[in-house]
């Protein structure tokens, strides 16, 4: 099995070494990775300047671009051959909810589910990052399930692993997203140079946490697994638009 891994945290980020050594006999593993964090990159794909790629001291290549560019140009013509399976992560911080939206862990699998590959994004669902072991543990079990019962389309899972010792998780569940409320408003704070500067405020806090959800899980020590769609079609209110516009 061919195995091409991303982040978005940067080519030198913890979780993504802990990623790649969990899994590197398990089949052909590439590293294509950001020069450097582009956490919240979303989608965004570059296309105003030209991209290079370099290769760090350990063998991973990192591009001087978003996670998106980097799982783009590596299955549309850096590689020689196409990977079976796409992995981002393993991300410091949890992606549930509308944080999937900006998320460039979640982006870097996007572009491999809409070039036809199925994808992974893992998350390690807390900023203290005190058991990727067990993150990539997770990650491990699912690539092997994928090689045991290979899913006849293209699939793409949104994963968050609590920040806990294996032997914690109560099991995994499949969930859908749930929501958070609000942001929280900007933080505003002046430079050295008296100019007035403005920092996006956190994320609010989860709104629908309900049981099924990805939040509920973690919270209960469960790994979520989400299947995810790009489909952004309202389709119910398609009716009611063509009545609106008479």
């Amino acid at each position: 099995m061919r195995i091409l891994l991303s982040n978005d945290d940067g080519y030198f980020a913890p979780g993504l070494a802990h990623l790649a050594d969990a899994l590197d006999d398990l089949g052909e593993v590439v590293v294509v990775a950001p020069e450097r964090d582009r956490s919240a990159a979303s989608n965004s794909l570059t296309l105003d300047r030209p991209l290079a790629v370099r290769r760090s001291a350990n063998g991973f290549l990192f591009v001087n671009g978003t996670p998106t560019d980097c799982v783009h140009l590596a299955v549309t013509g850096l590689l020689e051959q196409l990977p079976d399976l796409i992995v981002s992560g393993i991300n410091l911080g949890a992606n549930m909810g509308d944080d999937t939206i900006y998320s460039g862990t979640v982006a870097a699998a996007t572009e491999g589910f809409q070039l036809g590959i199925p994808a992974l994004a893992v998350s390690l669902t807390s900023k203290a990052g005190r058991n990727f072991a067990t993150a990539a543990r997770i990650a491990r079990d699912l690539v092997r399930q994928f090689q045991a019962r290979p899913i006849d389309q293209p699939v793409l899972l949104n994963v968050n692993v609590p920040d806990v010792p294996f032997e914690a998780l109560a099991g995994t569940e499949v969930t859908r997203l749930g929501r958070r409320h609000k942001a929280e408003g900007i933080v505003k704070a002046e430079n050295p140079r008296g100019e007035l500067m403005y920092w996006i405020g956190a994320a609010g806090a989860a709104q629908d946490a309900g049981p099924g959800t990805d939040f509920h899980a973690v919270a209960s020590n469960r790994v979520s697994v989400t299947p995810l769609q790009v489909d952004l079609t309202h389709s119910p209110q398609i009716a009611r638009v063509r009545e609106w516009l008479g």
